[in-house]
């Protein structure tokens, strides 16, 4: 699907508030602004920007019920009661609970962990593992990642006489679960600077009030940032205020000493000995440890990120990635059978402004990546159901721009269950409502997204000539990583390039196109690639210009910096 091209220049009064950078960045105009984009405007600002630091993250007791969740920990310490810690299967559930289990395991030692399997008992808190948890005789549970629309649960839980601490960042409802404390930016009543942190960041931000109220110091748990800066990367929350800088800290333990289970995955990856970017982390060491409780059990991701032994770490890590490889199989699988599906519908049904499709058979753990296929595919909110527990259980995803938790809790009535995002919910409704959500959803979707919704924009940040890719230009454009939304890694775009005479097809299919490419302002050469533009080759290899929106990577080729253009679409300009 071809996107639009957006450019939005700066307005006069950007402009006005940019005069320091403008004059900062002379030589680097675009640099100037690309901060101005972010809301930087002094030297001030753009080097706080440039150099995150740890001493600029908010005091954790801003989070409303913090006292109360460090009181209630404290109590369960020093009494000697045991402590469960309870979390989600995904990335962000699993590094949340290696993180607090790990940093607390070093102070004490009735403590356990529990993953609920995907499977069995679903999202969240069971009351199996709460019955497990009694009989165990836990007093406390700590729960990451989920919890906060646990109500009944929770109620039962403590008529056994267990305390629970909620650690979540999904959006809660009016009415809240009994707990004693909940930790949750996304409150009604909450103040919290960050309101988007992750599940794994909201129990960091817990581990760090308990060490300030213990006088622990901060240099252990900040050695874990590590599992944060992972899920800040797999969750996809804002790469702002203090997710920027734990992520930024997080990623150079990633790169100098991480987790042992995290060099595990890294050796499986092939990441050993360079440089682990954000994208590293969303397409390779994430995958890795969702694929554990999408396939199998998300306990086993935990014992990986919890290992001590390098080579019992090594051994997991191998088999999580079998899982993974299986999981791409049945993503492609079950993806194909989603399209044939909707390529099959008649013309008023492919017309509609959603996608709500079912199939029984379907693999619990996969229809979320196959949700977010179909919405990148067709551009279209998309919910995708299986057959669960005698319940159609599905994940949902969204446009850019579109909030798909509002459209999911319009029909909350017919639902058992949901949760989640702005863009991702997960749900579950009795199998004979499906043909009425579907009707609801479509009519919602419908009457509140924007035309411009439904076509994918490219949004570009600056135009760059050749001659503008300086040493300099890329030295200060390195400084704008991590990158994530909010901080969206820059596109540029260069009018009226050319073929150097070398550009080429590649790929199994030749579907690719390796570009080498000149402007008409330097004689530099440029190196890029373009995935599954070979329809555009006929013109390239021709020499004549045209258009090209990119981002730009950086990787080392035998020790030296490697500059390569990702291009993202090509436009013709003589037609």
């Amino acid at each position: 699907m071809i996107s639009k091209w957006n450019y939005l220049p700066l307005t006069t009064e950007e402009q006005k508030s940019g005069t320091e950078l403008a004059e900062k960045y002379a030589d680097c105009q675009p640099i100037s602004e690309l901060l101005v984009q972010r809301g930087i405007t002094t030297q001030e600002e753009a080097e706080k920007f440039f150099h995150p630091s740890l001493k600029d993250m908010h005091s954790p007791f801003l989070m409303p019920d913090m006292d109360k969740a460090v009181n209630r920990l404290n109590k369960a310490m020093g009494s000697k009661e045991r402590i469960l810690i309870f979390g989600d299967y995904d990335v962000d559930g699993t590094t949340s609970v290696a993180l607090v289990y790990k940093y607390l395991q070093n102070y004490y030692s009735n403590i356990d962990y529990y993953i609920p399997t995907r499977y069995d008992e679903g999202y969240g808190v069971s009351m199996r593992a709460i019955e497990e948890a009694a009989q165990q005789g836990v007093k406390l549970i700590i729960i990451l990642d989920c919890g906060i629309k646990a109500i009944d649960e929770i109620k039962y839980a403590k008529s056994l006489g267990i305390d629970f601490i909620i650690c979540d960042h999904h959006v809660p409802d009016e009415e809240l679960p009994p707990a004693v404390a909940i930790l949750n930016p996304k409150l009604e009543n909450s103040t919290y600077p960050c309101q988007h942190l992750s599940g794994c960041g909201v129990g960091y931000k817990f581990m760090q009030a308990f060490s300030q109220s213990n006088g622990l110091g901060s240099a252990e748990l900040e050695n874990m940032l590590d599992l944060v800066a992972v899920s800040i990367a797999a969750d996809i929350v804002p790469m702002v205020d203090e997710n920027r800088i734990m992520t930024y800290w997080g990623l150079k333990r990633l790169n100098s000493n991480p987790n042992v289970g995290l060099r595990a995955i890294i050796k499986i990856c092939q990441l050993s000995n360079r440089d682990i970017t954000i994208s590293d982390v969303i397409f390779k060491i994430g995958p890795r440890i969702n694929a554990s409780g999408r396939m199998q059990s998300g306990r086993e991701a935990v014992e990986l990120l919890v290992a001590r032994d390098f080579s019992d770490a090594y051994q997991k890590a191998k088999a999580i990635d079998q899982y993974n490889r299986d999981r791409k199989e049945l993503d492609k699988r079950i993806t194909d059978e989603a399209n044939a599906i909707l390529e099959s519908q008649d013309e008023k049904i492919q017309q509609r402004k959603s996608i709500v499709i079912y199939n029984k058979d379907w693999h619990k753990g996969i229809i979320g990546i196959v949700a977010s296929r179909l919405t990148e595919l067709y551009y279209k909110p998309s919910v995708v159901l299986t057959l669960s527990n005698g319940l159609a259980t599905g994940s949902s995803r969204s446009v850019q721009g579109f909030d798909i938790y509002s459209a999911v809790e319009s029909s909350r009535d017919i639902l058992e269950n949901f949760g989640g995002h702005t863009y991702a919910v997960g749900l579950s409704m009795k199998e004979e409502n499906i043909p009425e959500f579907t009707r609801r959803f479509e009519k919602y979707v419908a009457e509140h997204i924007l035309p411009t919704q439904l076509t994918p924009q490219l949004d570009i940040d600056a135009y760059l000539t050749f001659a503008e890719i300086t040493p300099e230009f890329l030295s200060l454009l390195r400084k704008f990583n991590p990158f994530g939304p909010g901080n969206p890694k820059p596109v540029f775009c260069t009018r009226g390039v050319i073929d150097y005479g070398t550009s080429k097809l590649v790929g199994k299919h030749l579907e690719h196109i390796k570009l080498e490419l000149v402007d008409n302002t330097s004689g530099k050469v440029f190196n890029g690639i373009s995935f599954n533009m070979s329809r555009y080759f006929e013109h390239i290899h021709s020499r004549k210009p045209f258009d090209i929106c990119y981002t730009i990577e950086e990787g080392k080729r035998t020790n030296h910096p490697h500059i390569q253009l990702q291009v993202k679409e090509i436009r013709i300009t003589d037609v």
